[in-house]
């Protein structure tokens, strides 16, 4: 299928496609092929100041909108995005690197996300709560918090922008998106099209296209937006905190991983191999849940890592427009220098690779290091590439400290035939999100999702969505004259 470049040279702002005031440009570079798909100018500071001031004149008429009107633009919305359903698919492969089985994943979560948001057009309540003082009675009323602003990641664009802006608008706010430099159709301009295409409000969504460098802080602390919904890297995510902090902001911010598999000395090993095997190499490893370190018990470890090999052997890299293509290009080859640097300084400190792969322009075949200790580059930072580091447990306990030993908490694994004890060990796992006999990469539309420590603050997905996107206001209302003791 032949991808389209319609509108996706110019920023979307106020319903308008019209072309960037900065000086500089963005290159949109398909990761496998190298191949420019297309070139954009960029945004600047009075396509930020339009963006924001066509988001926030279209907030509070978008809130009193009739709920039988937003449920039929939603229902289009929905209409929308199956009928492009394939194109988005092509670009996320020829623009991200997403293998075919990835980006049609990622199509069919980001669905769901829509029509999960679609209910929190009717399950948006408030409550009436009694009162000490006579003739009174409190209400409790949850509104929209206002404009939104949107930063979009490059590993899973379309989804995890569509899990801040669909919700956000659902609950009645307006949104302005800035995505990733990567990927800027997939977690942006698409967007533009699709919420155009399916009939909201003009300045309800808008997308700038801008360098980090030159309008990533103003994005943050403009005096419009009263909360900004970061997914991406720790060190980013702080300074986006910080700025937000400083201007009384609300954030929500999706960061870093550091996940562990713990597989525990009574585990189905075939099984855990298999599933950490998923884990690990689904979207080359660049997913913030992928399993960046996997504990094994002593007892087993031998036999886990060898099933391990056998089943990552077979894994096939190359190009990502294939089926049988398993694992695609990297983003771009800062992350094939980084992830290499890091795998040479651990085997410098004893790691040992018992599986290696060629390294052809951004493919990157999978490499298995084992005798990983914690404190090695591999294991300590997160990799986000296509290599798996196993490290040896003596026991339950040791593998909970291992696990435990990180600033980021996630998502996590635990691999056991006992589920009671699979659970209880996932409890004592200092993560967000732990996954019994499953890997760590999950998102499901309706159920929390965040992180703890420096993988972030809030939650993403049904209530927990609604709560973030939404503020509550208190009315007290006395219906008889209240008695002052004056």
């Amino acid at each position: 299928m032949t991808i389209t470049v319609q509108n996706f040279t110019r920023q979307y702002i106020n319903g308008q496609w019209r072309e960037g005031g900065s000086s500089g440009i963005i290159k949109n570079i398909n990761p496998y092929t190298g191949e420019e798909l297309l070139t954009i100018k960029g945004a600047n500071h009075a396509d930020l100041d339009d963006a924001y001031s066509a988001a926030q004149k279209a907030q509070p008429i978008w809130e009193s909108m009739p709920l039988i009107e937003k449920k039929r633009l939603f229902e289009r919305l929905i209409d929308v995005l199956q009928e492009k359903r394939e194109e988005i698919i092509q670009w996320l492969i020829q623009e991200s690197g997403s293998t075919l089985l990835k980006a049609t994943s990622e199509f069919e979560s980001s669905l769901r996300m829509v029509k999960e948001s679609a209910s929190f057009l009717t399950r948006i309540k408030g409550e009436i709560l009694p009162s000490h003082i006579p003739n009174k009675e409190n209400r409790v009323y949850r509104t929209a918090k206002g404009v939104i602003g949107v930063i979009g990641p490059w590993n899973f664009p379309f989804l995890l922008t569509m899990r801040s802006v669909a919700p956000a608008i659902a609950v009645g706010n307006s949104v302005v998106i800035k995505p990733a430099s990567d990927t800027p159709v997939t977690s942006g301009l698409m967007f533009g099209v699709i919420f155009e295409q399916a009939g909201f409000p003009e300045g309800l969504v808008n997308v700038i296209v801008g360098r980090g460098s030159e309008v990533g802080d103003a994005f943050v602390s403009h005096p419009i937006p009263s909360m900004i919904s970061f997914t991406g890297s720790t060190e980013v995510g702080r300074r986006v905190g910080e700025l937000a902090g400083k201007y009384l902001k609300d954030v929500a911010l999706e960061l870093g991983g550091n996940n562990a598999m713990i597989v525990l000395d009574d585990a189905n090993i075939e099984k855990a191999a298999k599933a950490a095997a998923f884990g690990k190499f689904m979207h080359q490893g660049q997913i913030c849940m992928a399993l960046n370190r996997i504990i094994v018990d002593e007892s087993v470890h031998d036999e886990f890592v060898e099933k391990f090999v056998d089943i990552v052997k077979k894994l096939r890299a190359g190009n990502p427009v294939e089926k049988t293509t398993f694992i695609g290009p990297l983003i771009n080859q800062q992350q094939i220098e980084r992830i290499q640097k890091d795998v040479r300084d651990s085997v410098a400190q004893g790691a040992m690779i018992v599986l290696d792969g060629p390294v052809k322009n951004l493919v990157m075949s999978p490499i298995v290091l084992t005798n990983v200790t914690n404190d090695m580059p591999i294991a300590k930072n997160e990799i986000f590439g296509p290599v798996a580091c196993i490290i040896k447990a003596k026991d339950e306990e040791d593998a909970i400290r291992i696990a435990n030993d990180t600033p980021y908490g996630l998502s996590g694994s635990v691999f056991t035939a006992d589920i009671h004890r699979g659970v209880e060990v996932g409890k004592k796992m200092k993560t967000g999100m732990v996954h019994i006999n499953d890997q760590s990469v999950n998102d499901e539309a309706h159920v929390a999702f965040g992180g703890e420590k420096d993988s972030g603050i809030g939650r993403f997905n049904g209530e927990w969505a609604i709560d973030k996107f939404t503020t509550t206001k208190w009315i007290g209302v006395q219906s008889g004259y209240r008695e002052y003791p004056i």
